[in-house]
C-alpha cells in the first residue's frame, strides 16, 4: 500500500481538528461571559440541596441571584441563619435573621378520627385522589388524603405517614416548603419552631358538618377565643386561627378546646 495514501487522509483529518480547535478556542474567547467571583463562594456558602425552596432552579440560581440583588442573603430556607450570615459578609450586605420555622399538617383526622365514604385501592397519589369521587375517599373534603405525596418531595425525611395522616419531624424539617406547594388540598403551613400550639384543622365547613366527618375536627365554636387572654386567637371561616406574633404559649385554648383540634406538639 502507498504510505502517501496513508498519510494525506491522516494529515487531512489532522487539520481539520487543529482548524476546528482554533475555531472553538476563538470563539470561547470572543463570547466569553465573565461571572462575578462572588458567585461561587455564595453558592459554597449554601447548603447545596437544590431543593427549589428559595423560588429558584437550584443552589446556582440562587446564588447568581443574591450577587445580581434579584434574591437576598437570607433567602435560603434550608441554610438558615448561619448561611445567611457568610453569604450578607460575601456580597456586603445587611441579612434580616427571620424566625426559625417548620412545616406543619393542618389535619389530626386520622382513619380512627375520619368518616370515609369509601375504600380506596390505588395509586398513591394525593393530586390523583383528588380526582376521584367526592374529591376522595376522606369525607372531609379538607382532610389529609395520606397518600404520601408531599413525604415522597421531602428530601429530608421529615415527614412520614402515620395512621392515614401526614405528620411532620420538627428537628428534621429545614422549612424548604416543597412539601408545602405539594399538598393538592393547602393543609401545610408553616410555622414558628419555637411555638408549640398549632390548630390542626383546615376544614371551613361549619360545625355541624365538621361533627359529622371528623371527630377531631375544629367546629368553631369560638370557645378558644374566649379562653385566650392575649388575643391570639381567632375564628375564621370556621376554622380557629392563632397570632403566633401575640401567642405566649400558655396552653387555654388547646385545653379548652371540645374536640382537641388545637393541640400542643
Amino acid at each position: 500500500m502507498d504510505v502517501l495514501s496513508i498519510l494525506y487522509p491522516v494529515l487531512s483529518l489532522g487539520g481539520l481538528a487543529l482548524l476546528f480547535g482554533l475555531g472553538l478556542g476563538y470563539a470561547g474567547v470572543k463570547f466569553k461571559v465573565n461571572e462575578d467571583p462572588r458567585i461561587p463562594l455564595v453558592r459554597d456558602a449554601l447548603p447545596g440541596a437544590n431543593c427549589g425552596g428559595c423560588g429558584f432552579a437550584g443552589c446556582d440560581a440562587l446564588a447568581a441571584a443574591i450577587v445580581e440583588g434579584k434574591a437576598k442573603p437570607n433567602a435560603c430556607p434550608v441554610g438558615g441563619d448561619a448561611s445567611a450570615r457568610k453569604i450578607s459578609e460575601i456580597v456586603g450586605l445587611a441579612v434580616e435573621i427571620g424566625r426559625h420555622m417548620v412545616a406543619f399538617v393542618r389535619c389530626n383526622g386520622n382513619s380512627n378520627t375520619s368518616v370515609f365514604w369509601y375504600d380506596y385501592v390505588g395509586m398513591q397519589d394525593c393530586r390523583a385522589e383528588t380526582h376521584l369521587a367526592a374529591g376522595g375517599p376522606k369525607a372531609c373534603g379538607y382532610g389529609c388524603l395520606g397518600s404520601g405525596s408531599c413525604a415522597r418531595v421531602c428530601r429530608f425525611g421529615a415527614i412520614t405517614v402515620v395512621d392515614g395522616v401526614a405528620v411532620v419531624d420538627r428537628e428534621k424539617c429545614t422549612a424548604c416548603g416543597v412539601c408545602v406547594q405539594e399538598c393538592p388540598k393547602g393543609l401545610i403551613a408553616m410555622v414558628p419552631y419555637d411555638n408549640y400550639v398549632r390548630v390542626a384543622c383546615n376544614s371551613r365547613d361549619n360545625g355541624k358538618a365538621v361533627r359529622a366527618n371528623c371527630s377531631v375536627g375544629c367546629i368553631g365554636c369560638r370557645i378558644c377565643e374566649r379562653a385566650c387572654g392575649y388575643d391570639a386567637v381567632h375564628v375564621n371561616e370556621f376554622v380557629a386561627r392563632i397570632d403566633y406574633g401575640k401567642c405566649e404559649l400558655c396552653g387555654d385554648c388547646a385545653g379548652k378546646c371540645p374536640t382537641k383540634a388545637i393541640v400542643c406538639e
